[in-house]
């Protein structure tokens, strides 16, 4: 779609005043989404105000109610839960509650709110707001305030962001919180893992999620546990013998251990709660299973929120303050989310309806809705975590005579391994032979190739790396010798899993078809590199767990500092020419500044930011983090830029330099790789065998088209099959990046939140959309 860009110059908070407030349970990420409000809001020239303890503080007053400062959000990035308190609040639920918060905000002027809470601390919001006139006349006819401010402060705007773990709220592909949370569980279900592993042990673990069991089911997926409850899908009738059953053909299958997840609200159909001391009993009953119970409680709420959510909540705080500066007394309340990629508004009232219609579902045993009001995130979860978790018997599989092979390409990344483990079992669902590649290409000549079964790929969805391993070699001088290969070994189709060098392999193999009919095959390529730096998709399989790897970090670094004089760190990310790991990481590790090789700078531009920051540290800074891709300048290197901020920063300053190196590319998946790695690759499968179909005749395989090559990427809001052909023209081959990058339009946001001069180009937010039932044509085109 072209437009002409639209910047926010003309958008001036002046004489405006924003109350901030964060209600009901407290989430990771809130602290990013006050401080993006707070730093926005005095970017735009208005007034913000703290309002401490939730509804609590605006109906007190008093204390409780202050004007912020830009430091005042210093240093609260990394931090948990929410530092401005958070309060059950039940004066606010009367009338006369309301009333004495409607004069505590008339007497400093606020009349735009920006609501941080769940489903019930937005619809206090929007009825708050619905009220609003009445409440003025009446304290106008208490002679509290006069008719000049009824008139003045006429119009209450509200924004509603959603702080919750359970990512419970229709309309919110993700609410701040449930990407940290899931990062809690995670952890806690690989340390249970290993010593499970050790005893021939079954966990039962429970985790949140009273109403919804997303945290549940996308845990499950994430550490491919053996069966999962939550309460928008109950298990059939019988289900105690079916679980029994699959439990003891795992041990039978050489499985040292047993995971059941299990959401606190899980119900069985008739609406009973299924407790985790329920299962367990059955388990210990029925099979005589060394089993043992963990509830995981409020520890899923705790700790520094992950990159994810710290992005999540700073887009979400900015693009909140401009919903309040562009609303009209005709606009309703909105909520500020995100769909697939895509930061959106939606009608606050709509989104609580959807969620209460959800509830009201399985209430009334409508289990099939309610997955379906949940969302297409949600249900897609569900289908895929039922395509992995339960083999079929071998005498109900169909039988293609298909062989379809698997390898990875490149560097490894963290989630190859989840993405093999899906391909496998879905072909092998779908009636497939698969077979693994060792050592990619270069493995491939030399005829490293075996076939793989389900169970071989048991537990893969939690290891780094690549299991299969991996080689950056192209397939361009060992053409003859894999073209002998996929002859011998009756290769009908190829899943390559990788980085640039997956989609620069595919691409030779699409062009050599001229001379290799052996290419004529089905190839999808599935994008898996920490440097993000793949043409057709906004996200790869690694970078995620690449960057939650660098903000950990800077977190760290920043903190050796504390107590000590002011301190500069200059760090060095990886990512080849790619500048999404520093510019993604300074946007979630709260830096001054990030070179990059997209935006070219010069050494004025350097001088500026080492002005900038020592303007900075002159105040009660004391920290300052400046990120830099390894290959932004060949000039200005990391010594260069060490040693120029050290120069100019001497008597203000000292500085430090690290260089991250390989720590980026190591460590356990985070849960969004996981998943993410999962649910394309299943995706992708399924692609194929559609494929392998539509090309069989006369006995063989034969697919000569563009549209036989793909590369299965994100874009925006949904995911996309695209030729690799085609993205040719996307493409920037010499330094190994796409001509253009989505996260781009992001600097600007990492520039304001760091006190820069910029323009922010807002041409992509703003509409106020409406909350959609999906149709089963949007399930088909993907969203993640």
């Amino acid at each position: 779609m072209d437009h002409q860009p639209k910047f926010f110059e003309n958008l001036s908070g002046t004489g405006k005043a924003i109350g901030v407030l964060t209600s009901g349970g407290d989430a990771q990420g809130m602290n990013a989404a006050v401080r993006a409000v707070v730093r926005m809001g005095i970017y735009v020239k208005a007034k913000v105000y703290f309002v401490y303890e939730g509804y609590q503080g605006m109906v007190d007053g008093g204390d409780n109610i202050v004007e912020v400062s830009w430091e005042s959000v210093s240093s609260i990035l990394q931090v948990g839960g929410t530092v401005i308190g958070s309060a059950r609040c039940k004066s606010f639920r009367t009338r006369g509650g309301r009333l004495q918060a409607a004069y505590n905000l008339v007497q400093r002027g606020i009349t735009n709110l920006c609501v941080i809470g769940g489903d019930g601390s937005l619809t206090g919001a929007n009825l708050f707001r619905e009220e609003w006139s009445g409440l003025l006349e009446e304290l106008a006819q208490k002679g509290q305030i006069d008719e000049e401010a009824v008139k003045k402060y006429a119009y209450l705007n509200i924004v509603g962001m959603v702080g919750s773990i359970d990512n419970d709220f229709c309309g919110t592909d993700m609410t701040i919180g449930t990407d940290s949370a899931l990062h809690r569980i995670i952890e806690v279900v690989d340390a249970i893992m290993t010593t499970a592993q050790s005893h021939q042990r079954t966990f039962v673990l429970e985790v949140m999620g009273r109403h919804c069991g997303y945290l549940a089911l996308v845990s499950a997926l994430a550490c491919g546990a053996d069966w999962v409850f939550i309460p928008e899908y109950p298990p059939e009738e019988g289900w105690e013998d079916s679980m029994c059953v699959k439990l003891s053909e795992n041990r039978a299958r050489k499985k040292r251990l047993n995971i059941i997840i299990v959401a606190e609200g899980a119900i069985d159909c008739h609406n009973k709660p299924i407790t985790s001391e329920k299962v367990k009993d059955l388990v210990v009953q029925r099979l005589g299973f060394d089993t043992r119970v963990t509830i995981l409680g409020h520890v899923q709420r705790g700790g520094t929120p992950s990159a994810f959510d710290r992005i999540l909540a700073s887009r979400m705080g900015v693009e909140a303050v401009l919903a309040l500066l562009e609303a009209t007394p005709a606009t309703p309340a909105c909520v500020v989310s995100l769909s697939g990629n895509q930061a959106v508004r939606l009608p606050l009232m709509e989104c609580v309806q959807m969620t209460q219609e959800v509830q009201k579902a399985m209430d009334e045993g409508r289990f099939v809705e309610a997955v379906k009001l949940r969302g297409r995130s949600f249900e897609n979860n569900l289908n895929t975590y039922k395509l992995l978790s339960h083999k079929k018997p071998d005498a109900e599989l169909p039988m293609t005579n298909f062989n379809v092979a698997v390898l990875n390409v490149g560097a490894p990344a963290a989630g190859m391994n989840a993405a093999v483990r899906a391909a496998v079992r879905v072909g092998i669902t779908e009636g497939h032979k698969m077979f693994a590649v060792i050592d990619g290409f270069e493995g491939f000549a030399r005829g490293k190739i075996k076939e793989i079964s389900w169970g071989d790929v048991g537990g893969w969805t939690g290891q780094g790396g690549s299991i299969l391993g991996t080689k950056r070699t192209l397939p361009a001088k060992y053409l003859e010798k894999i073209a002998d290969q996929m002859r011998t070994n009756n290769i009908n189709a190829l899943m390559v899993i990788g980085g640039f060098e997956a989609y620069e392999s595919c691409l030779q193999l699409y062009e050599a078809r001229s001379c290799f009919e052996e290419f004529c095959v089905p190839i999808c390529v599935l994008p898996a590199t920490i440097s993000n730096n793949v043409p057709g998709t906004d996200f790869s399989i690694g970078a995620d767990t690449a960057l939650n790897a660098i903000v950990e970090t800077c977190d760290r670094i920043k903190q050796s500092a504390s107590g000590t004089k002011r301190r500069v760190f200059i760090i060095e990310t990886m990512g080849g020419y790619c500048g999404y790991l520093a510019n993604m990481g300074a946007l979630a590790a709260g830096a001054d500044a990030a070179y990059i090789f997209e935006e070219q700078f010069d050494i004025r531009e350097l001088q500026a930011n080492v002005e900038h920051l020592t303007e900075k540290m002159k105040t009660s800074i004391q920290r300052g983090l400046v990120l830099r891709n390894e290959n932004c300048n060949e000039n200005y290197t990391t010594d260069f830029i060490y040693q120029l901020y050290s120069e100019e920063g001497k008597g203000v300053f000292d500085c430090r330099k690290n260089v991250l190196g390989h720590m980026q590319q190591g460590g356990a998946p985070s849960p969004f790789d996981r998943n993410f790695g999962t649910k394309i690759s299943a995706k992708a499968m399924q692609w194929i065998s559609k494929k392998l179909k539509e090309t069989y005749r006369k006995g063989k395989i034969f697919a000569n088209t563009d549209d036989s090559v793909c590369l299965l990427g994100m874009r925006r809001r949904n995911l996309v099959f695209q030729p690799v052909a085609e993205l040719k023209t996307e493409t920037d081959f010499v330094h190994r990046i796409p001509k253009e990058q989505w996260w781009l339009k992001l600097r600007p946001l990492m520039k304001i939140l760091a006190k820069y001069k910029t323009s922010y180009d807002v041409s992509d937010s703003g509409q106020l959309e409406h909350v959609a039932m999906h149709s089963p044509k949007e399930a088909e085109t993907g969203a993640i």
